[in-house]
């Protein structure tokens, strides 16, 4: 009984650390109420405070925390003093927060460590110290008129070309598994490949994923349930947190003939929303505990109308269908992290960290047959959110607000959250934009790093591979809205004196290796008509070289890897401790509005490595240099040589040299990273680039001399 109380403890702490919060309830409470064992009843008490504070129930906490006071452990009857003490502030100031734009965002510590730091919603400094946000608090609209009607058509198209894209992506991983299967058999004694597996599977896929998409309301029900803690979400809460939501459902859902849509709640302090089904009686809006808790009344009524504007639109369909096929590979690669982190064994760490990428990489290969329709739908439900509500200042703040929440939960865990990572698709604001964004808050006006979003020539070019839409767009499109209403905006954005002007060298650099790939196709057009010419003229037969149309292939390769080569200098230059910009400089540069990445600013910043440990950052897709000015993203190479990786630093104060470059979300490509104790990691990027480069040229030139 005893080994079984322990390892029921073991699972709710643990629970509780990786934010599966109800969970974490479901398995301590029990114990709580055994009193035949003291020192485990008493550590579920205290983690059932925690648990309590974190999902909102206050009263629950406060309960607890009495009896704690109880005990006659003296540090057990401090911390409960402490805990009890903050509880009271908490609950007093959720509700003084309900007449202002903030929220608590409490963090409870256990017995021994600190005193509990309260930290507001709209915080930007990520060293425990407050630093507040100046809000606008722009008024809402009282009448309005109704807004031009967007044509759906498009819409429509790029949804069904969305599930398309989805449909050959899956195609093609089954394909090239029963081919791999079909390999393996035929290199194996005694067996014959099966001839089924040769077949074209595309029908039956198509009709798996038709059957998957009516089912996925009810599928994304068990998954987020079961392995993301969801569970329903009561009117009567809702309503404690913002009364105008439910009123905007009730409206909202009278006009357009729906059912209300299933309300769900998620465990977790990062502030977010989805929105998933099918049809409008099929909907299903979830919401994290920390959004209640860090966005006003009104704000919270602004996101959910734009999780209404999403219900009755195709894309939800096929948006839900994505999430329901990509959720199982990131839980695969999670699972797999956690296993191979556990043992020590090389063979099971080296074969851990390869399952790991390739299921991290599946994953993101099927979030990309999304990221146009997940890119362009936003400006229609941020219209849909100000219509139903009246308040695109509100959404303004919302969406703001949210960005500073994830970079303060970022920030809080050193590392981006699996909840965060794999329900980004779907989430109103990309973790990514925000990590900058809202971690600068504080030190930047959101004007001054919105220029870039708001000015740059390029900057849709140069985003094309983001899954959300810019943020100064979003922002500006919600500001024209406001002025059509005649409204003051919650953000004042001044046009620059003359138009933002980037020389033509520059883009084309920037874009090289891609010009390179159309040059290509234009030189193997050249090729064609010569090799015809002189076919025709009887004086030269090439016939069996370009017969197939394999050396416009070859071209293109030829033509990405002169491309990179000709920017590899520029992309890389060199970084000397006279010419890179020191740390004071690291905002002033993400708010000019003019520069490329292809400008790499060189840069020496300190600060805070973060990012997950382990196999779960095999890739180096998790790492954050945290600074006193906020969080910026790192992009690092693994090179052989080393006897640590630079997994092993993270948690430590490191100096990162490297190139700062300017897109919707700023990054820094690593050159080298160093530790106070002298710890060294280079971050090849030059070399990389060469030898891809070369690859390329290598194969370009012998589909030209082969043919194939």
């Amino acid at each position: 009984m005893s080994s079984h109380a322990e390892s029921c403890l073991e699972a709710g702490l643990e629970a509780f650390k990786q934010g599966n919060y109800y969970t974490a309830i479901a398995n301590l409470e029990p114990l709580a109420k055994d009193q035949s064992q003291e020192r485990i009843c008493l550590q579920a008490q205290v983690g059932l405070v925690m648990t309590y504070a974190r999902t909102g129930e206050v009263s629950k906490a406060i309960a607890l925390c009495q009896n704690l006071i109880a005990n006659s452990n003296p540090q057990v009857q401090e911390w409960a003093i402490l805990a009890l003490e903050h509880l009271h502030k908490r609950k007093n100031q959720k509700q003084q927060s309900r007449k202002t734009n903030t929220r608590p965002v409490a963090k409870l510590n256990s017995p021994g460590q600190p005193p509990p730091t309260a930290y507001v919603g709209t915080d930007g400094n990520y060293n425990s110290k407050p630093v507040s946000v100046y809000w606008r608090n722009a008024r809402r609209a009282k009448v309005w008129q109704p807004l031009r009607k967007p044509n759906i058509i498009p819409s429509r198209l790029l949804a069904v070309v969305t599930f398309l894209a989805l449909l050959w992506m899956c195609r093609e991983m089954v394909k090239f598994l029963l081919a791999l299967i079909n390999q393996i058999l035929y290199q194996l004694p005694y067996l014959e490949p099966i001839p089924i597996l040769y077949r074209d599977p595309s029908s039956l896929i198509l009709g798996l994923l038709v059957i998957v998409m009516v089912a996925s309301p009810w599928l994304l029900d068990w998954i987020l349930g079961k392995f993301y803690g969801q569970a329903e979400l009561s009117q009567e809460k809702l309503n404690s947190y913002s009364r105008e939501t439910l009123r905007v459902l009730q409206r909202t859902c009278q006009q357009q003939h729906w059912p209300t849509p299933q309300l769900n709640i998620l465990p977790i302090p990062a502030p977010i929303i989805i929105t998933y089904g099918n049809l409008g009686r099929t909907a299903r809006i979830t919401v994290s505990q920390g959004l209640l808790e860090q966005l006003a009344d009104d704000e919270i009524a602004a996101i959910y109308g734009l999780s209404l504007g999403q219900i009755g639109r195709w894309d939800l369909m096929v948006m839900s269908l994505v999430l329901l096929i990509t959720l199982p590979f990131y839980g695969l690669y999670q699972q797999i992290s956690t296993l191979g982190n556990k043992h020590q064994g090389k063979l099971w760490r080296w074969a851990s960290t390869v399952l790991a990428a390739f299921t991290y990489s599946i994953w993101c290969l099927f979030t990309g047959t999304a990221l146009v329709n997940c890119r362009t739908r936003f400006y229609h439900t941020d219209t849909i959110a100000s219509e139903i509500t009246g308040n695109p200042n509100g959404v303004i703040r919302a969406l703001l607000k949210i960005s500073i929440g994830i970079a303060h939960d970022i920030s809080l865990k050193e590392e981006t959250s699996w909840q965060l990572e794999s329900l980004n698709l779907l989430a109103p604001v990309a973790y990514q934009h925000s990590i900058a964004l809202g971690s600068t808050a504080g030190h930047l006006p959101f004007e001054s790093f919105l220029k870039w979003e708001n000015f740059h020539p390029y900057r849709q070019l140069l985003s094309i591979n983001s899954c959300h839409p810019s943020m100064g767009d979003r922002l500006e499109h919600l500001c024209q809205i406001a002025r059509h209403w005649h409204l003051d905006t919650e953000i004042h954005q001044t046009n620059p004196q003359k138009p933002i002007e980037v020389k033509p060298p520059s883009l084309w650099l920037q874009l090289a290796p891609w010009l390179g790939i159309i040059l290509g196709v234009v030189f193997a057009g050249v090729v064609w008509v010569l090799w015809q010419t002189a076919y025709s003229l009887h004086l030269l037969n090439l016939k069996w070289i370009y017969d197939n149309w394999s050396f416009v292939r070859g071209c293109m390769l030829i033509g990405f890897s002169v491309g990179t080569v000709v920017r590899i200098n520029t992309l890389f230059p060199e970084i000397t401790p006279t010419n890179s910009q020191k740390d004071e400089d690291f905002t002033t540069i993400l708010a000019d509005p003019a520069i490329l990445p292809i400008d790499s600013i060189r840069v020496r910043l300190t600060g805070k490595l973060i990012g997950r440990p382990g196999i779960g950052n095999c890739l180096a897709q998790d790492l954050i240099l945290q600074s006193r000015q906020g969080l910026i993203k790192l992009h690092h190479i693994p090179w052989v040589g080393k006897s640590f990786s630079i997994q092993d630093l993270i948690g430590r104060q490191v100096t990162v040299t490297g190139w700062l470059r300017r897109a919707s979300t700023p990054w820094i490509d690593v050159q080298t990273l160093e530790t106070q104790g002298n710890k060294k990691i280079n971050s090849p990027h030059a070399v990389w680039s060469t030898i891809i480069a070369v690859a390329a040229q290598a194969w370009g030139a012998y589909i030209l001399l082969m043919g194939s």
